[in-house]
């Protein structure tokens, strides 16, 4: 696709495209077309029937290329992202030592960059939708949503209602988590929702009352639960349950809650997300890099238990997180149990996309290419080596695609990214911006780090491996 194809994608009016296929839940399609109109897709159809009922729209033609639905990030922390690389190769809980000091080291500007920073990297590996789990940096919520709106990215933005801490007023928490709610009804990208960082980090009362506020504002309370062993094992001596099992015992699991993470599970907490109708982040990445377990993804799809899949703010890649999704899968379930299917690809890019809205309570919004659905999607270049010769392309695209096949990436009907780079704002002016407040914040955090960085180790395995030859050799 030339510049020609771009200044014609950027058209706020009415767009009829015809790429090679569209990406369907029934699947890939075709000689298929779709019409976007004010943010949303009016029309999707055999592309015959499309030119016949739009003979007025001028076609523009994709060739080489797959629209897909934009993915959908479940559970992210959005102002984490200037300390990213701080977590490689620490254990886990590193909330404690690497992220409550990081974040606590932020002020508006730097929040605001480095929110905006996570949600461009988000765009460029196609999430269109990403689930921010509230900060803890020392500013208006309102400075997330602004970053993530002049992104161009939609987002489910949560806000922190823990009431556990030292002079912690609960009823002005609950005042804050109502204002925040209504304070978004007509944004087109900001969805509010509430987040409590584990069940630990509330009263019963206000964990209930969250919920009950989530419930009633049709979105979702989110929480880290079941994540760590630490924390199952500080529930287990507090309430003699295991943090889930202590949720549905003061009747607070339903549709309205999204458990982030959820690795350690017991067959009885599964059938307890079943029945509840619980939603669940899947986070296969966060799992490999600083976890204790991978939640069972392929049981919880068997049971209908309600999910989607979460970088957690690992890297923004949704094609590599698919992949780390099957992957994780079958390395942890899939080959003990002789399972070579293992989901049969289908299943980690529809629980990357339509039920990972539906996880997050946008099921109804976006996740989806069909009629009335948020024109939020990818145009994937499917004539690459890596996809050319295709046999299977669900399959291939969760094991062989990658971010840099996005050629083109719309939220709410905007082309917001092409190729890489944002349309409408300077994306490497923002990199450099973030490099400079990146390192103020790192080097104002009390940041504590188990492990040596990567070269510091090395240098001194090499110490100690040349001190270990010389005293042989003596």
């Amino acid at each position: 696709m030339n510049q020609l194809t771009k200044e014609r994608l950027r058209t706020r009016g009415p767009l009829l495209l015809i790429p090679d296929a569209v990406l369907l839940p029934e699947g890939v399609m075709e000689l298929y077309a779709v019409v976007v109109s004010a943010g949303s897709f009016e029309a999707v159809g055999p592309t015959e029937e499309i030119e016949r009922a739009y003979p007025h729209l001028r076609a523009l033609r994709l060739p080489g290329h797959l629209l897909m639905p934009g993915f959908v990030d479940s559970h992210h922390h959005l102002t984490q992202s200037f300390g990213a690389g701080l977590a490689f190769g620490e254990p886990s809980e590193i909330f404690r030592r690497v992220w409550v000091p990081l974040e606590g080291a932020l002020d508006e500007e730097s929040a605001y960059v480095a929110a905006k920073l996570a949600a461009l990297e988000s765009l460029r590996g196609g999430f269109t939708t990403v689930t921010d789990a509230g900060t803890r940096a020392d500013v208006d919520t309102d400075v997330v949503a602004c970053a993530a709106r002049d992104a161009g990215v939609r987002c489910v933005l949560g806000l922190i209602c823990d009431d556990t801490g030292p002079d912690t007023d609960s009823a002005a928490v609950l005042e804050r988590a109502e204002k925040h709610l209504a304070a978004y009804t007509d944004d087109p990208l900001i969805h509010p929702s509430l987040a409590i960082s584990t069940p630990e980090g509330a009263t019963d009362a206000t964990l209930h009352a969250a919920g009950r506020l989530a419930d009633e504002a049709q979105t979702v309370l989110q929480m880290h639960v079941n994540e760590h062993l630490a924390a199952v094992e500080r529930s287990l001596l507090r309430h003699g349950l295991r943090p889930l099992e202590h949720l549905d015992g003061i009747n607070a699991l339903g549709p309205h809650i999204l458990a982030a993470h959820t690795t350690l599970l017991t067959p009885r907490e599964v059938t307890l997300l079943a029945n509840t109708g619980t939603a669940v982040s899947y986070n296969p990445v966060a799992s490999a890099w600083k976890g204790n377990a991978v939640a069972p993804a392929t049981t919880l799809a068997e049971r209908g238990v309600r999910f989607g899949i979460g970088t957690d703010g690992t890297r923004g890649d949704g094609f590599r997180l698919t992949e780390a999704a099957e992957f994780a899968q079958r390395l942890a379930y899939g080959l003990p149990t002789g399972d070579s299917s293992c989901g049969a690809g289908w299943t980690w890019l529809e629980h990357a996309t339509a039920g990972g809205a539906d996880a997050v309570g946008l099921g109804g919004r976006t996740g989806t290419i069909a009629p009335g659905m948020a024109a939020d999607f990818l145009l994937v270049d499917v004539a690459t080596p890596e996809l050319a010769l295709s046999w299977d392309l669900p399959w291939e695209l969760v094991r062989r695609g990658n971010r840099d096949q996005i050629s083109a990436v719309f939220v709410a009907g905007r082309l917001r990214l092409w190729r890489g780079r944002p349309t409408d704002w300077d994306g490497p002016a923002l990199v450099r911006r973030a490099t400079g407040l990146a390192q103020t914040a790192v080097a104002r955090a009390p940041v504590i780090r188990a492990h040596l960085t990567s070269m510091t180790a090395r240098s001194a395995t090499v110490r100690n491996t040349t001190a270990q030859k010389r005293s042989t050799a003596q």
